[in-house]
């Protein structure tokens, strides 16, 4: 019988740090584990909790170059050695030392995760700490290191995995997987983020949809500034579920990188920490509807670290083990306690943003019509039209 969920956690991870003024606070991780341990979530009967190892220059190579790697090592043992052709040292990417094993370690807990679940020993795993998606090949990128998303990816199809769905809500382009998996049509890339007019990376557009061989593989959904729960909402079902449903994956893998936050200072969306959670739920069913429950589900993004991604990944944490957290139960009491004793200010007072007075979450779905008038809506049909006919999907209707 497997596990329901096996989470990666340990506080090695929080050697993934790019120093005091860096936006990826790795505080945000050992905030998420201790709401987590607060909640009881990680004693719900069918969590299993696990540490990761580093990852080896072998696993690392199925995606990374050899000399790029070897960089990384060599700015992990003395940072002034940053090479910036590397993408390293620089503002978004500073080296640190043990930089290498920090990021290796990360990979090793994504890869663990989808064997985890390929091999039938969870249904779920959750590793929070990854969902690194802009490093490349031989570049570090948008203070990602090595890409743990794509060699857990390509560990699944090394492994006998002919089909996987890779779903990003991040509110940043998941641009380093997408550009990995380019040319290869057994890995359905879904992006749903801010348009690249407005945010980093600058890519990500609904013309972009996979190289000659793979056309309709790479999907993106550019949308407005200023989005609120109901249109991302609306942008995520338009888009992802009927999608997902047509490529009929034997593995769903998601980040939830939570920087689509009304509160988060580095993107520009209007997002709750509900719908963030609603989002969650919707992929988790799909997992089930569609890969027998076959998910691996990663972090990301996130730069409000006490307030926003503790309770999103908490609560991302707790739908893989079948335990969801109403957000109308009170954040624990000593978690904010120690949140006060660590930045001075008390933490959040309940596990979602909206009051039970605002009633649950309404978003439009795609079967009510398409309006011309809305700039959401023709963002999602940008999309629809540049891709579902690749994969037999009516641009209207399905």
């Amino acid at each position: 019988m497997p596990t329901q969920a096996r989470v990666v956690w340990d506080a090695s991870f929080t050697r993934y740090n790019f120093g005091p003024t860096h936006p990826m606070a790795p505080v945000r991780l050992d905030l998420t584990a201790r709401l987590c341990e607060a909640l009881g979530v990680f004693d719900v009967d069918g969590v299993e909790v696990v540490g990761a190892e580093v990852a080896p220059d072998e696993l690392l190579a199925t995606i990374h170059d050899d000399d790029y790697v070897a960089a990384v090592k060599e700015a992990s043992l003395d940072p002034s050695r940053a090479q910036d052709a590397y993408g390293l040292g620089t503002e978004d990417d500073p080296a640190f030392e043990g930089m290498h094993d920090a990021s290796a370690r990360v990979v090793s807990g994504t890869v663990d995760s989808a064997r985890a679940v390929w091999e039938g020993e969870a249904e779920h795993a959750v590793n929070f700490t990854g969902g690194l998606h802009h490093a490349m090949r031989g570049k570090a990128s948008g203070f990602c290191v090595y890409n743990d998303i794509a060699v857990g990816i390509q560990w699944l199809l090394d492994h006998g995995a002919e089909r996987v769905a890779y779903v990003d809500v991040d509110v940043h382009h998941g641009d380093g997987v997408e550009r990995i998996f380019w040319d290869d049509p057994r890995v359905l890339t879904i992006s749903v983020h801010e348009t690249g007019r407005a945010l980093f990376p600058g890519t990500g557009w609904p013309a972009d949809v996979g190289g000659a061989d793979a056309e309709g593989s790479a999907v993106n959904v550019a949308l407005p500034p200023g989005l609120s729960d109901a249109g991302w909402l609306r942008a995520i079902h338009a888009v992802v579920t009927p999608l997902v449903r047509a490529f009929r994956p034997d593995v769903l893998v998601t980040q939830h990188g939570c920087d689509t936050h009304a509160e988060d200072p580095l993107a520009h969306f209007a997002v709750t920490v509900d719908a963030q959670r609603a989002a969650a739920e919707s992929l988790h069913r799909l997992a089930h509807e569609v890969c027998e429950g076959r998910w691996v589900a990663l972090g990301g993004g996130g730069y409000e670290v006490v307030d926003v991604v503790p309770r999103t990944w908490t609560h991302l944490t707790a739908i893989a083990a079948h335990a969801p957290i109403k957000t109308t139960v009170p954040v624990p009491e000593d978690w904010r306690s120690h949140v006060e004793l660590v930045f001075g200010r008390p933490g959040p007072r309940r596990m979602g943003d909206l009051t039970t007075e605002d009633g649950p979450l309404w978003w439009r779905s795609w079967e009510m019509g398409y309006d011309p008038a809305s700039e959401v809506d023709r963002a999602i049909m940008a999309t629809r039209t540049a891709v579902f006919p690749l994969h037999g999907l009516d641009i209207h209707f399905d």
